[in-house]
């Protein structure tokens, strides 16, 4: 029998599925639960005691804070510099590396998982995955119809992630113009691990109309849907 959890944290939920529980199943995911509250605490921007806030208003050294934080915000200069800045842990010049820290955490709880003995779960956070073991079935999203399903991905060990303006409207920017992205409606990737996926989603949804070329030089697997809902994936799509 699959053990469920559904937790609300980070501003959105996040939800467990084990097809494998075992003794160690339930008090793994209560520590992951805690380790999620405190990844929250940590970098919230709606937390002005946050240590990203603090950060950000420059009331905290970056030697001063945490070490997860300071690993953090050296991933996202990472993934800056390969997405030449369409990436960035200051869009619209305030400090929030949101669009690394949710992913993150996603595949943070799926690995919390694995240590404590499961092979077969799926974790979603936002709308996000990381599954281990399969196969899965991921729904993505149709961002002109709401609650419909546009594609869906099967396959073992994925990672999806999606950006759009479906749900939030036009809120990714691009970095170099100051501008709501809106070239695309959506962006879906998947791959191996959700942090990553989940960072070049935002970035490649920022890029516009050259993204999906970008991810295919990548060979990253991605699905866009146009303004017009026209579907273009890249080569490696399947």
């Amino acid at each position: 029998m699959t053990a469920r959890h559904v937790e609300h944290v980070m501003g959105t939920v996040f939800s467990f599925a084990v097809r494998d529980p075992g003794p160690g199943t339930g008090p793994a995911i209560r520590r992951i639960v805690e380790r999620l509250h405190r990844i929250d605490a940590l970098f919230s921007t709606y937390r002005p005691e946050s240590e990203i806030s603090r950060l950000g208003r420059g009331e905290l050294a970056p030697a001063d804070a945490d070490p997860e934080v300071r690993w953090v915000l050296e991933r996202c200069a990472e993934l800056g510099a390969e997405t030449g800045g369409y990436f960035t842990a200051t869009p619209g010049g305030r400090l929030d590396p949101s669009g690394y820290v949710k992913g993150w955490a996603v595949e943070e709880a799926s690995r919390a998982l694995r240590a404590a003995g499961s092979r077969q779960h799926c974790v979603s956070g936002g709308g996000d995955v990381q599954s281990a073991g399969g196969p899965w079935r991921v729904g993505i999203a149709d961002p002109h119809r709401a609650g419909s399903v546009a594609r869906v991905v099967t396959g073992h060990d994925l990672a999806v992630a999606t950006s759009g303006t479906a749900e939030r409207g036009p809120h990714v920017i691009d970095p170099h113009t100051g501008l709501p992205a809106a070239a695309l409606a959506s962006l879906t990737l998947v791959g191996p691990g959700l942090a990553r996926v989940d960072a070049l989603a935002t970035a490649a949804f920022a890029m516009g109309a050259r993204a999906l070329r970008w991810l295919d030089a990548k060979g990253v697997r991605a699905l866009a849907i146009h303004p017009d809902g026209r579907q273009e994936t890249t080569g490696g799509w399947g």
